[in-house]
């Protein structure tokens, strides 16, 4: 079992970096208070694999003193666990200005005080914890992708990969709903009033023959081939996966087999690529 601790500055962005954790497979629990990360520790243990990565977030809320987190720390290693430290920063300036726009209390500020005063306090506080931390990400000005790829960087240095889970589907069924980019190709003819071909799907090569033999079915191809060969890797930078819709009229010929044909390219260009004909499915 892994731990991360994510803490820092309140205003840094503890939440965000909480959510992005959680996109990448961690457990999350906000605000556990240190005395109680051996015990918690010990819960997630029982469950046999069930919690295999927890990222806790604690800040200057959870941590009553830092001999009580040193105790708390020094019994995670004695289970085993191997704990990590992200802290989260961000200057002073920066940290007014969030606090400003939400309006929020700082929590350790106190009733007509400056609200730097209340920064500066909590800096000087977590100073001994940010000596510690194994990861130091500064979020000044920080766009949600480029924070995602820095802690990405620091807590999971070996890529997960990013995957196309390419989906064909019947426009008469609706839309798919997970669908991010949906093409639509009842501009080729319809295998389906072939009588030779209208029992076959577009798995079946006569069928597949069929639409690629059509005016415009490779070059329909080869643009859609381009456009997600461009586009592909600006979704990367902020997502594990991506869903791309193609759809007919009924989602057994033509959809299926342009799916067929886009996965094939996409994966001549290293991509991983999962297939998915929903209408063959029912």
């Amino acid at each position: 079992m892994e731990f991360l601790i994510i803490t820092g500055l309140s205003g840094a962005g503890k939440t965000r970096a909480a959510d992005i954790c959680e996109d990448l497979g961690y457990y999350c629990v906000d605000n556990l208070p240190a005395a109680l990360l051996g015990r918690f520790a010990a819960l997630c243990i029982a469950t046999h694999g069930r919690y295999e990565r927890v990222a806790l977030v604690t800040d200057v809320r959870s941590v009553e003193s830092f001999e009580e987190l040193d105790e708390a720390l020094a019994e995670l290693k004695a289970m085993e666990c191997p704990v990590r430290i992200l802290y989260l920063e961000a200057d002073v300036s920066t940290l007014l200005r969030r606090y400003k726009e939400s309006r929020r209390p700082h929590p350790l500020g106190k009733p007509g005080e400056p609200i730097r005063r209340a920064v500066e306090r909590e800096m000087e506080f977590l100073a001994p914890l940010r000596d510690r931390a194994d990861f130091i990400i500064r979020t000044d000005a920080a766009p949600l992708n480029e924070l995602r790829a820095r802690i990405c960087e620091c807590i999971q240095p070996e890529p997960q990969g990013f995957t196309v889970n390419i989906l064909s589907f019947g426009y008469k069924r609706g839309l798919p709903p997970e669908a991010d980019l949906v093409f639509d190709v009842r501009c080729l003819p319809n295998p389906y009033y072939e009588p030779d071909l209208q029992d076959l799907t577009g798995l079946d090569a006569p069928v597949a023959d069929y639409v690629f033999r059509s005016a415009g079915a490779q070059a329909l191809l080869d643009k859609l081939t381009e456009l997600l060969t461009f586009s592909l890797p600006l979704y990367e930078s902020d997502r594990r996966e991506i869903t791309v819709a193609v759809g007919c009229t009924g989602g057994r010929h033509r959809s299926v087999a342009m799916a067929q044909a886009l996965a094939g390219a996409l994966q001549a260009r290293c991509y991983a690529v999962n297939v998915l004909h929903r209408e063959l499915e029912c």
